[in-house]
């Protein structure tokens, strides 16, 4: 098996390059600088311009499954030019690769794994919600994924089965949005946001690695929520995030103005709640390393707990 990866040179591409070489699984690679091609037996570059439509058709040389998590970051303050940024990135990318993909002489591709968010489901502290739900959330990141989505589910037209993987709050010390967490909580300063009552499903990033590679292995179908089995509150995280750096919290909880005033409409992204469950996956036969937020931070915290460098860190 070859796999071909969009998006392989971020946090998660990197994690799910990691895991597809710890089983001999080589991969091909589309990046948007040249300056990043690189070629080895396992490891190789290819150029694309999404924005342009440009592939380059050696790409899909055999490849028998695709990965796909090119998108423009939405952490960046939602201007009228990075909304769009945002939407056209993720769209470009999918029809650039099914038109390519279609003018390659590749038969074998079988599946495509997309990467989705689970910010498609409404904002509630109340529902639990799982694959099944049909409400939409209000504003922007619902509009984003469910477009996304729908570009994706086009592959099936083309006889390739699509599998969108909706992640939640994905965890790494390596980047995202955690070492942002961490950072006033180290420095003495850390509080919960808002009410500190909305719902933050998360995920170790290992365990997100590995369910895209499960997702491949397994040639799944459908959506899948990508988040651990137990979600917490953000006053939940924020008390465990300062339990593991043994910091206390002493100042009353950000308030939601604040964010709103500081980040505008993208403080959505800190204030919404989504109780999101595992089980669909689960159920196909996958099994999380990091079940529970207490033993994930300490995973991803251990070198300062033990006094152990962050570079001999598993």
């Amino acid at each position: 098996m070859k796999v071909l990866i969009t998006g392989a040179t971020g946090l998660v591409g990197q994690a799910i390059t990691k895991v597809l070489h710890q089983k001999d699984i080589p991969v091909n690679y589309l990046t948007t600088s040249k300056d990043k091609i690189s070629s080895t037996e396992d490891f190789q570059g290819f150029y694309w311009n999404p924005n342009k439509g440009e592939i380059d058709l050696e790409c899909f040389k055999n490849v028998q499954a695709i990965i796909n998590l090119a998108g423009a970051s939405i952490a960046k303050r939602w201007t009228p030019k990075q909304k769009r940024k945002v939407l056209s990135s993720r769209i470009n990318s999918l029809r650039t690769l099914k038109k390519g993909l279609q003018q390659s002489n590749n038969k074998e591709v079988e599946c495509l794994v997309s990467s989705s968010a689970i910010g498609i489901y409404p904002d509630s502290v109340c529902d639990y919600y799982d694959e099944s739900e049909t409400k939409i959330a209000n504003g922007f990141l619902g509009e984003v994924v469910q477009k996304w989505e729908a570009e994706a589910e086009t592959f099936e037209a083309i006889g390739v089965d699509v599998a969108k993987i909706r992640t939640g709050l994905v965890l790494s010390k390596d980047g995202g949005a955690l070492p942002k967490m961490a950072m006033p909580v180290k420095n003495f300063v850390g509080a919960a946001i808002g009410s500190g009552d909305q719902w933050q499903s998360w995920i170790h990033i290992e365990d997100l690695a590995q369910m895209f590679v499960f997702a491949v292995e397994n040639n799944l179908r459908g959506t899948y929520n990508g988040v651990a089995p137990n979600p917490v509150t953000n006053t939940k995280l924020t008390k465990e995030l300062a339990k593991i750096l043994d910091r206390p919290l002493w100042l009353p909880n950000m308030p939601a103005f604040f964010l709103k005033l500081v980040l505008g409409k993208m403080s959505a992204l800190l204030l919404e709640s989504q109780r999101v469950s595992s089980k669909k996956i689960e159920e196909e036969g996958f099994s999380f390393q990091y079940a529970n937020i207490c033993q994930a931070l300490k995973s991803l915290f251990a070198s300062q707990q033990e006094g152990v460098p962050a570079s001999v860190e598993a």
